[in-house]
Order: structure tokens, then C-alpha cells, then sequence
């Protein structure tokens, strides 16, 4: 084991921590509980978000444990996931938690709980026990495996300080967090505003009045300036694990298709597909159901794919410059009849003919191409930005691991 700090020593986690009291069948009553399980973490913030409630007589099988405050529930299911949180709330005193956590309840005497809480979401704790999992499609590890890990222990006033000095370094943290996701909503705002300016003739004509087009502007059918427009297969074909990509709404993302994840059929079907729905480089893809419904892109790749029913396909006419289109969809006058028309159930759709008799403003297409340079123009400053700050988030939780890994090498 790694050299400690002086006055610093290594215990086992079950020498320093209370045995918790379970329910036995036989003498469960009846009346209500509270109920603690995975699905009430929140493994971000590692923080309880939600409970259920029961009456003894329909109570789960695995609600066995009585939690109090104090206490740090640690899932033993796919550790990896880092599904901990401590009970920090009275309502849970004397409550009942899935059999799925080790509940972990520090001796106060010998340790402080937020320690051991720390301690528990650190990689150097998880990431021992990660190996430890048994089982491919539900891995996970005993109880036992927890409680015998090793953990490193200092006095009682130095495991305050060093908490005390986590919270206020993880504060700091989340600031700057809260920030960049801050800056992440107004460069979205900033996205939004520059489309529509856009697509009212503001960034390529002066003195624009509102609620009128442009002199050589004009509202226009979608169908009117499309050569195509249609969707893919409404019955799934034969899937194979290798031949010709088959994409679906989830593999329709803002700036183009991603073949990462997606299905794959036969050169034979696709060349049946491809006869009805044959998507290529410059066409325009919608999502048409969905969560995601109303999403779109314009195709840059170059290979041969087949489309689901739940995305639509529009092939630009020669007098559209296929990048103004594309634009055109993202805008929020556009983007928001499309979520309209896709109505407010639970199995939103947007129907063929609803994208056919859409009305666009189209402008001249020399004009188009001004204007999508434009639009690019500030949106790759845009973008520049989104890498950073998205960097910044990733970076954030090596930041808090770092923090933790110093907190218990006895050198905050």
C-alpha cells in the first residue's frame, strides 16, 4: 500500500464503520415507508433526488435496510457508475434502502461521515472495486468486497480540515462550472439570434422592416424548391452485422449523420430502399419523431446509407443553395413549426405533408451564398467558443478527482 503522511494510517472501511439493521420479512408491518434505491441518485452531484413510497405490504424485496443521517449509500452494482450519495436529509432517518447499496455508516468516533462520503466517489476507492465485479450482463460486488477495502485515516480535527478544504475547493469548482454552462446558454441564444437575422434579410440588406421580406425575397413552398422530399423504411428489415449503414433519428445529429452506433442491412435491401429514399451528400435530413424531433443537418458525407421512416429526406432544386436550407431548418421561426406541427403527445411526428407546405423565405441565390457566409462566419466564432467550454466541463471532474486524490495523500 502507498506510504501515508505521518500520524496516518491504513484501516480497513468495515473496522471503522456500524453495523446496519435490516427487515426481515416477518417483521415488516403495516404502513407506509420511504424507499431508497439506484434510480434515487443522482451519480453527477451525488446527491439523493427522489424517493418512492410503499405500503409494507407491496414492499420490494430488496427494501431491507434502515438508513439514518449520516449514512453514505455505495450502489455494489456497476461501481463504475458511481451511484453514492449521503443521507443528508431527516426524512430518511429510520427509512428503508434497496439491498442493491452497502450501506456505509461511519463510527463518529473514529471517523467524520463526509470523510468517508469523499472518500467513497474518489477513483482510488472505486476504481479497486471496479476489479472486483463479478458478472457480465449485471456485474457487480458483495457487500464484503466494500467493507474491505482499504482507507486511509488520519485524527479526527485533520479529517474536518481536509473535508472542510474539499467543499471549499469543490465550491470554487462548481462555480466555474455553473459559469461555462452560463456561457454555453448564451452562445446558444447568440446561435439563434444570428439565424434569425438571417433569414429576415437583416445580415444582408439595410433598413428591413419587420414582418416584411426584402425587395427580390419571397415566401415559397418547401415542396416548391425541392426535387424530393420523403422518408426512409416504416418496416425494419433484416439486420446484419456488417454491410450498408441504416441510420435512424438518433444518428441524425446537428451537423451531420455519425455512423458510430447505427444498424446495418444487405447491399440487396439497400438497393431496394435506395430506389424510394436515397439520401445523399447535400441533401437535407429531418427528424421526424421522437425525442429529437424537428432536428436536422445537411448530409456531407459521401457514403452509401439507408434512412428509417423517422427521419425525412429533402433534396434541395438547383435554384437553393443546399447550406442556405440547411440554415434555413435550424432557424427558430422554422424550427419552431416543425416542433409545432409535430404535436404535444407522447408519439410527436412530423408528417410529409406538413414539411411539403411549409412556407421558407428564399432570396435570390447569389444572395443565399451571402448569406451563409455570414451566418458561418459568426457561428465558427461560436463554435471556437463551444470547443473551449465544452473542454472546460470535461476537464472539470479530472479537476475534482485530482482534488480528492491530494485531499487523502495528506497534501491539501
Amino acid at each position: 500500500m502507498k506510504e501515508l503522511p505521518k500520524g496516518w494510517k491504513w484501516v480497513r472501511l468495515g473496522d471503522v464503520s456500524d453495523n446496519v439493521l435490516k427487515v426481515k420479512k416477518f417483521e415488516k408491518k403495516k404502513g407506509n415507508f420511504i424507499y431508497l434505491d439506484i434510480g434515487s441518485i443522482n451519480n453527477k452531484t451525488h446527491k439523493l433526488i427522489s424517493h418512492k413510497e410503499y405500503d409494507w405490504t407491496q414492499a420490494p424485496s430488496r427494501a431491507q435496510q434502515i438508513i439514518r443521517v449520516g449514512d453514505i449509500l455505495f450502489s455494489t452494482v456497476r461501481t463504475y457508475l458511481k451511484n453514492t450519495a449521503k443521507v443528508d436529509n431527516p426524512i430518511y432517518n429510520d427509512q428503508i434502502a434497496s439491498t442493491g447499496f452497502a450501506v456505509i455508516r461511519p463510527l463518529k468516533e473514529r471517523v467524520v461521515d463526509k470523510y468517508i462520503f469523499y472518500y467513497s466517489i474518489s477513483n482510488i476507492f472505486v476504481e479497486s472495486l471496479n476489479k472486483l465485479q463479478t458478472g457480465s450482463s449485471y456485474p457487480a460486488v458483495r457487500d464484503s468486497d466494500v467493507f474491505n477495502q482499504m482507507i486511509p485515516i488520519c485524527e479526527i480535527a485533520e479529517q474536518r480540515r481536509i473535508t472542510d478544504k474539499i467543499e471549499e475547493l469543490f465550491s470554487e469548482l462548481d462555480e466555474g462550472i455553473e459559469n461555462l454552462k452560463k456561457a454555453q446558454a448564451q452562445l446558444k441564444i447568440f446561435r439563434q439570434a444570428v439565424l434569425k437575422y438571417a433569414f429576415e434579410g437583416r445580415l444582408t440588406n439595410k433598413n428591413v422592416k419587420d414582418g416584411e421580406l426584402p425587395e427580390g425575397w419571397k415566401w415559397v413552398k418547401v415542396n416548391d424548391i425541392s426535387n424530393k422530399i420523403t422518408d426512409g423504411e416504416h418496416l425494419r428489415p433484416n439486420i446484419i452485422d456488417d454491410g450498408i449503414p441504416f441510420l435512424s433519428a438518433k444518428d441524425v445529429r446537428d451537423h451531420d449523420v455519425v455512423f458510430d452506433e447505427c444498424l446495418y442491412i444487405s447491399k440487396e435491401d439497400s438497393i431496394k430502399f435506395r430506389k424510394r429514399c436515397n439520401p445523399e451528400k447535400g441533401d437535407i435530413l429531418i427528424v421526424s419523431r421522437g425525442a429529437t424531433v424537428g432536428r436536422s443537418c445537411i448530409v456531407k458525407s459521401t457514403q452509401v446509407f439507408c434512412l428509417l421512416g423517422s427521419v425525412i429526406l429533402i433534396k434541395p432544386k438547383v435554384c437553393v443553395e443546399a447550406l442556405y436550407l440547411s440554415y434555413l431548418m435550424k432557424s427558430p421561426f422554422i424550427l419552431n413549426k416543425l416542433i409545432l406541427l409535430s404535436g404535444s403527445t407522447a408519439q410527436q411526428a412530423i408528417y410529409l405533408r406538413d414539411i411539403k407546405n411549409i412556407l421558407v423565405p428564399i432570396c435570390p441565390k447569389e444572395e443565399q451564398i451571402r448569406i451563409v457566409n455570414e451566418i458561418e462566419s459568426r457561428l465558427s466564432v461560436c463554435d471556437s467558443i463551444e470547443k473551449e467550454i465544452t473542454q472546460g466541463l470535461n476537464q472539470s471532474e479530472h479537476l475534482r478527482q485530482s482534488i480528492l486524490k491530494q485531499a487523502f495523500g495528506g497534501r491539501l
